[in-house]
């Protein structure tokens, strides 16, 4: 059980880019908050019509891939999770040793052909378990799963749009541990009205001075 903590949500402050805490081991069990923007603030994965997230192509295999952590990472709970235009939402609870499945892929097969965005269960020949870590990040960790899922999305959406090397995703991303039942309600609220709030959200970048 979550210990009660009147922390209401707030969107400024969730917005913004966290600084990692110096003494929190992020292979600990925990629930955390994820967010991740596309390259440039760029509307990759679809848009939204009358309230309503509508997903293109991209935005399907960043739903397949995402979708597929838990096969791979059998310690990786995934909650809510919303992907919007330029940016994605989720909730991811580790509940022990965060590790890839031992002859499972975590690089999924992705077919291209007609309306298939592909399954990221499928793993392809030669493919490793999980993408090397770069930049110092802790093998087991939130952000090892985290770049795991960046990486292999990334690889995926250049297959589809032909075009090898794109960045698809910014190079950092936004995490919060939550801490109470009430952070976690208002959170999956929060998550679940994305697309109703598109209009002033901060990602939009209409809204964008």
């Amino acid at each position: 059980m979550y210990e009660r903590i009147d922390m209401p949500y707030n969107s400024a402050i969730h917005h913004r880019r966290s600084i990692r805490l110096r003494a929190f081991d992020y292979r600990s069990n925990g629930t955390y908050f994820i967010t991740i923007c596309a390259f440039q603030r760029e509307s990759l994965f679809g848009e939204v019509v009358d309230g309503d997230m509508r997903l293109n192509r991209l935005g399907m295999a960043v739903d397949a891939c995402w979708q597929s952590i838990a096969n791979h990472f059998p310690n990786v709970q995934l909650d809510e999770f919303v992907i919007m235009p330029n940016h994605f939402h989720g909730i991811m609870n580790i509940v022990g040793h965060v590790g890839a499945k031992q002859g499972s892929s975590a690089s999924p097969g992705f077919g291209i052909e007609g309306n298939n965005v592909g399954n990221c269960n499928k793993g392809e020949a030669g493919e490793a378990i999980a993408s090397p870590l770069r930049d110092g990040t802790v093998s087991g960790s939130l952000g090892a799963v985290i770049q795991n899922f960046k990486s292999i999305s990334t690889r995926k959406i250049n297959k589809i749009r032909n075009n090898p090397g794109c960045p698809v995703w910014q190079r950092n991303y936004y995490e919060h541990i939550i801490r109470s039942e009430s952070d976690l309600t208002n959170i999956r609220q929060y998550i679940a009205n994305n697309p109703l709030k598109w209009d002033m959200d901060d990602n939009n970048l209409v809204n964008v001075p």
